[in-house]
Parts: C-alpha cells; sequence; structure tokens
C-alpha cells in the first residue's frame, strides 16, 4: 500500500486534518450551548452561578445532565434535584464533561458505510471504551474519573469527521484492510487512513477537539490513543488508560478495526500507573460498569 504524498507536494496530515474540520459542520459544530459550557469553564473568572444559569436555558441538556449525576455512575447517597446542587457536590469540571457526553450522542450519525463499518458500531465501542477508561483511573487513582469517561467517549471521533467529509475515501480504506479468520486487523488502520486521505483518525480527531475549544488533555488523547509513547512523560498517563481500554472494550464488539496490535505491552501498564492483577480485576468490573453507561447514553 502506497503512503500519502510528501509534504512538499501535499498538504500534511495535520492541515488536512483542519480543513476537513472546517468542512464538516454536521459533526464539527457541538450544540451552542455546549460550546458555551466548555469556555465558561474554562475561564477563570466564571462561578457556579454562570454555569447554572447557562444550563439552565435549555431543559433537556439539564434533565440529561440530572439523569446522569443521579446514576449509578457517581453513586452519590441521595437524588439530586437541581443543577445548581449538582455543580456544589461534582464541581465545574465534572458538570461540563457531563454536558459534553450528554450532546456527544446524536454526532455519531450516519449510518452503515460497508459489511466493515456502521457508525452505530463506533458508539457502541466508545461507550465500552469509556466504561473502561472510568474502571481504569479508578484504579490507577487518577484524580478524574469522568475525564476518563469522556476521553473514552471521544477518542475514535476522527473515524465520523472521515465519514462526514469523504465516504468515497472511508469506503477505500475499508476496502483495503485485511483482517484475520477472527475479524481481526491484519494491518496497521491508520496506515489505510493515510493512503486515502492523508491523515489518519488520530489527526481529526485532535483537530475536532482543537475546533470544539477542549481541554489539551482531551485532544491529546484523540490524537495518540495509538502512540502515547510519543507524548511527553507528563501527559502520557490518560492516552495510556486510554489504549488500555480499548483492548478490553474489544470483547464487547462494536468498532475494533484499528485494534492493530491487540496486545498490551508492559509500558502501557507502567505508564498508566497499573498492574497486572488491577487489570484483571478491571477487566471483571467493567460488564457492570458497561451496563450502567448504555443506560445513559444508549441514542
Amino acid at each position: 500500500m502506497q503512503g500519502p504524498a510528501s509534504n512538499d507536494v501535499t498538504m500534511d496530515a495535520a492541515q488536512i486534518a483542519a480543513a476537513a474540520v472546517r468542512q464538516v459542520s454536521h459533526i464539527a459544530t457541538l450544540p451552542e450551548v455546549t460550546m458555551g459550557i466548555i469556555e465558561l469553564v474554562e475561564d477563570p473568572k466564571s462561578s457556579a452561578q454562570d454555569l447554572n444559569r447557562l444550563i439552565g436555558n435549555d431543559p433537556a441538556l439539564s434533565a440529561r445532565i440530572l439523569k446522569v449525576v443521579n446514576s449509578a455512575f457517581y453513586g452519590l447517597p441521595r437524588q439530586i434535584g437541581s443543577i445548581n446542587r449538582a455543580i456544589s457536590l461534582l464541581g465545574l469540571n465534572a458538570v461540563k464533561n457531563i454536558a459534553i457526553a450528554a450532546s456527544l450522542a446524536k454526532l455519531f450519525r450516519g449510518g452503515a458505510l460497508s459489511d466493515r463499518f456502521d457508525a452505530k458500531d463506533l458508539w457502541t465501542h466508545s461507550i465500552a471504551v469509556a466504561a473502561a477508561g472510568k474502571v481504569l483511573a479508578k484504579e490507577a487513582r487518577m484524580s478524574s474519573g469522568d475525564e476518563a469517561f469522556l476521553a473514552g467517549l471521544i477518542h475514535d471521533i476522527g473515524v465520523m469527521v472521515e465519514l462526514q467529509s469523504d465516504r468515497v475515501k472511508l469506503t477505500q480504506v475499508f476496502s483495503n484492510m485485511q483482517y484475520g479468520a477472527e475479524g481481526e486487523p491484519m494491518i496497521d488502520f491508520r496506515l489505510a487512513e493515510r493512503a486515502a486521505f492523508g491523515a489518519d483518525h488520530c489527526h481529526f480527531g485532535e483537530a475536532l477537539c482543537d475546533a470544539w475549544k477542549f481541554p489539551r488533555s482531551l485532544a491529546l488523547v484523540c490524537g495518540h490513543h495509538h502512540d502515547p509513547a510519543s507524548l511527553p512523560h507528563d501527559q502520557r498517563q490518560l492516552a495510556w488508560v486510554i489504549f488500555i481500554a480499548e483492548r478490553l472494550a474489544a470483547a464487547n464488539g462494536g468498532f475494533t478495526s484499528d485494534l492493530y496490535p491487540r496486545e498490551i505491552p508492559e509500558e502501557a501498564l507502567e505508564s498508566a500507573r497499573l498492574t497486572g492483577a488491577q487489570l484483571a480485576s478491571c477487566a471483571a468490573q467493567i460488564a457492570e460498569s458497561l451496563d450502567e453507561a448504555q443506560g445513559l447514553l444508549a441514542g
């Protein structure tokens, strides 16, 4: 398979990805209130009252946030009846991440492209990785399980940018893929993407996060969940957690064409600050966590 043309002939991968994101209005635009929430939380001068007022302008989003807050995901001792109370208990950042998650499901549309890809399968996979990421983050004693959950939800969203920007090229990607008897990929999906698009879903996902003004930590997960070792040491843990989560989630079906290879190297466990015993424990917990996540995010 031929690689993309050299950079002196065509745009580099980052430029290609940024250009695609600018052209794809269907997926490149989060709901206005969600964008407002991201900007507000990133503003050091904003307050809990500002966030409560903004979310209150969208009753459907308010209801979805309260559903998540009152779910087993957070395990709070009593029902929370107001956004203001949710903010005071969980903090601005957690409520921001819940709002983003509540806005994402409708972006994973587009139907079946071939017998190897359906957008619904990508959403199923994303929910499974989010659930696994939450469990792994807790086991690794990371400060924000909901950030790992959100990172899992969006890690492969670059594939949706590809689908919305050029279905013909994405069809070609799957035509060029090679699969084993069990349906596992035999070549790196990113090579097939680069041959067709000049960039891969990691480039597209990172560009979309930048367009959405997401925190850099989430953009780096989208851009480097296949190669966390390429990141600076202090920025690798979350990307390695999602790398591991993808492989644990593979047993639950959904989109797995980019899981090559499937093994979890020792470096991944060390950087994620997990042991083999903890990994086994997480695998046992993921089924329950996945049930919770699917109930929250289905549709």
